[in-house]
């Protein structure tokens, strides 16, 4: 029988202690006791935490690709769409009970200070994040279904902006009004 890929499950072990202790909450020992792995063999796949973080963070934007193709979805109506993909995030967000929140937000206000290579990775990821949603105003635009007359980015940086604070303020309450909230208000207001 093969061995299991070691970086493989550090990776894994990995994300889940960085969600539950967060990045200065959780020591390289931590990680690798999760994955079961000896110690040493951290530093025979990382160089050092903050590389092992940066692809932990990689890893999570890219296990998102699956709730991102429905913002792209063009079988479904782009208002439609929108509301699909928060609900959907929010529902994660209230089965994880508030505990996990978004690793993204999470680094964002633990590491944003503290790692210029993280900092860098986030940047990159917010883009493309809204790059995504602003593809999807777009279409809602050419719909006729966006009220505002911002431009299609500016909505869609709005949109992520809001949903990042909607996530946090839920984490901190443990409760899902603030991204009742955000659904209210984002549908009511913005989107016909």
């Amino acid at each position: 029988m093969p061995k299991p890929n070691v970086r493989e499950q550090l990776i894994e072990a990995g994300l889940k202690t960085l969600y539950r202790h967060g990045y200065n909450g959780s020591g390289v020992q931590d990680i690798t006791d999760a994955a079961s792995v000896p110690k040493g063999s951290f530093y025979n796949h990382f160089k050092s935490k903050e590389a092992f973080a940066a692809e932990a963070l990689e890893r999570y934007w890219q296990s998102g690709a699956g709730r991102r193709a429905l913002l792209t979805d063009a079988e479904v109506d782009p208002v439609e769409r929108l509301r699909q993909y928060f609900r959907t995030l929010a529902d994660a967000v209230v089965r994880n009970e508030f505990e996990k929140g978004c690793l993204i937000g999470n680094f964002s206000t633990e590491l944003s200070g503290q790692s210029p290579e993280i900092r860098e990775r986030l940047a990159a990821i917010y883009a493309a994040w809204g790059r995504v949603i602003e593809t999807c105003v777009r279409a809602a635009r050419e719909a006729g279904r966006v009220r505002p007359k911002a431009p299609a980015s500016a909505i869609a940086g709005f949109l992520l902006n809001s949903w990042e604070g909607a996530v946090l303020r839920a984490k901190v309450e443990r409760d899902k009004s603030p991204l009742e909230q955000f659904e209210q208000v984002v549908f009511a207001s913005l989107f016909t």
